[in-house]
């Protein structure tokens, strides 16, 4: 293990464990590419587009490995882009075939059978571009280098996993065709290891801390953690497929790759979500994940992967402030090429009656609770809608009725929600804990899902520590003053519906 001291002996340490989840090993030297400046393994490329599309012409193939060594336009973010597209959905390539043009569709990676695909692991490849280049280790899914990793040595104080960072941003620009085609990147110095896009600064690379979605044992997450938690072939092949998106902002392209909280978490949230589907209670759960932890993008990753999984049902995503609606539904938007389909903003009850009502699949329909207040009666009786309600826990969500002194009887607006969509299913994303006591909120949603609490969140670096000094101020407020208060407020509760009680 004295090895681990010296770059070259701790790249075999890696090199020896992607081994055992089964990458095959070979010699930089006996690589095939059509030249040093191409990170393609031309041959084993070839090799693999035939295994996985057997049926496809040749002269098909032929165009699709063209296509894909020639990603030219734009900068690394928009090609690396174009790539992924490619990556996630398969090609689209027209031929002529007895005098008529016929599209087909060529997939770079068959994700159901991960035995048709060529999982390689290979050292010091020398690489060409504004200057000459050997990364530590690149590894190539179908002669595609789908993950570069970088590693320095932990016992040189000018070495560390920040160095790794900094040399993994030289190549990006020296030899910048090898990211053209990158999932993510790994760097380590041993004793810390990471992995993040070819997007992000340091601050956003990240450990991954799990293998199979527990939290008990995270504070002291190895090398091996990682490797196996991003590495292991079906789920490196689902990270890529399922967990990868491109944001478009007003200052460029973000690539965002899931940490290991969102991932093991929407995996969860997906299987109680059919759980509950198939048992017809509609109570999909409660998925709790502090603030700062990344809570929207992780509705957007379960929205896409449910999607795939249910064969196009229809989403409803429920928020109780005119500003939360507009911030989910600006992050849901900026996804929109990685959801295939364009989120929209319902402005009315009657407005998002119409868009439930004249389309049996698809959709993905943002409205504020309070447009359900306006009727009682259903919006659609279909039975794969997906109701997504944001911060489930609040007063807003109840389905207590009351009747006030007027002789009105209040339904609570879960109460309404329910009779609205009565055969939906419900999800709850919160960022903070729900009361023991609030049985509304279980009832409406079911039992927690996942939970990634503050504490978690603070010690993986997602959420920044707040500390406080606690302080006692005596207001010296007469307690006949305070009893007068709380009468008045409960006279004036009675005429008020419960949007109005919880922002008072």
């Amino acid at each position: 293990m004295s090895d681990i001291y010296f770059e070259e002996g701790l790249e075999n340490v890696f090199i020896d464990f992607i081994e055992s989840l089964g990458y095959t090993y070979v010699p930089h030297q006996t690589i095939v590419r059509d030249s040093m400046k191409s990170p393609i393994a031309s041959e084993v490329f070839e090799e693999s587009l035939l295994r996985i599309n057997p049926d496809l012409p040749e002269e098909v193939i032929e165009q699709t490995i063209y296509q894909v060594k020639n990603i030219d336009a734009g900068l690394l973010a928009t090609r690396n882009e174009t790539f992924f597209e490619y990556l996630q959905n398969g090609m689209e390539i027209s031929h002529y075939t007895d005098g008529r043009l016929k599209t087909e569709r060529v997939h770079l990676i068959d994700y159901k059978d991960i035995g048709k695909n060529s999982f390689i692991v290979t050292n010091q490849l020398t690489i060409k571009g504004k200057d000459t280049k050997r990364p530590d280790i690149i590894l190539y899914v179908n002669g595609v280098p789908l993950v570069v990793i970088e590693l320095k040595s932990m016992t040189s104080a000018m070495s560390d996993v920040s160095s790794a960072y900094r040399q993994i941003k030289n190549y990006q620009v020296d030899i910048e065709e090898l990211f053209v085609y990158n999932a993510f990147n790994i760097i380590s110095d041993f004793t810390t290891t990471k992995v993040g896009t070819i997007t992000v600064n340091e601050a956003w690379y990240k450990e991954w801390k799990s293998i199979d979605g527990s939290y008990e044992s995270t504070q002291y997450a190895d090398y091996k953690t990682l490797l196996e938690g991003v590495l292991d072939k079906r789920r490196f092949l689902d990270i890529v497929k399922n967990f990868i998106l491109f944001e478009h902002k007003d200052d460029g392209i973000n690539k965002i790759l899931a940490q290991y909280h969102q991932y093991f978490a929407v995996h969860k949230a997906v299987q109680s979500t059919k759980d509950a589907m198939a048992k017809g209670d509609g109570r999909g759960g409660v998925f709790w994940h502090t603030q700062g932890s990344g809570k929207s993008l992780s509705m957007v990753f379960y929205a896409a992967y449910l999607t795939k999984e249910l064969k196009q049902p229809t989403f409803v995503v429920l928020t109780d402030r005119n500003d939360l609606d507009d911030q989910l539904y600006g992050q849901f938007s900026r996804a929109k090429e990685f959801l295939r389909q364009t989120p929209i903003q319902a402005q009315s009850r009657v407005h998002l009656h119409e868009l439930l009502d004249n389309r049996t699949s698809n959709g993905i329909f943002f409205s504020t609770m309070q447009k359900f207040a306006e009727s009682e009666e259903p919006l659609t009786d279909r039975n794969d809608v997906i109701v997504i309600a944001d911060e489930a826990h609040r007063s807003q969500y109840g389905l207590r009725e009351k009747i006030s002194l007027d002789g009105q009887v209040q339904s609570g607006m879960a109460r309404l929600v329910r009779k609205s969509l009565p055969n939906a299913t419900y999800i709850g994303f919160t960022g903070t804990p729900i009361s023991m006591n609030d049985k509304d909120t279980q009832e409406v949603f079911g039992q927690y899902i996942d939970v990634y609490d503050m504490s978690q969140s603070v010690e993986d670096g997602a959420t920044k520590p707040i500390y406080y000094e606690n302080r006692v101020v005596n207001l010296g407020l007469k307690e006949d003053i305070l009893r007068e208060i709380d009468r008045k407020y409960d006279e004036l509760s009675e005429f008020a519906n419960e949007t109005d009680i919880e922002a008072s």
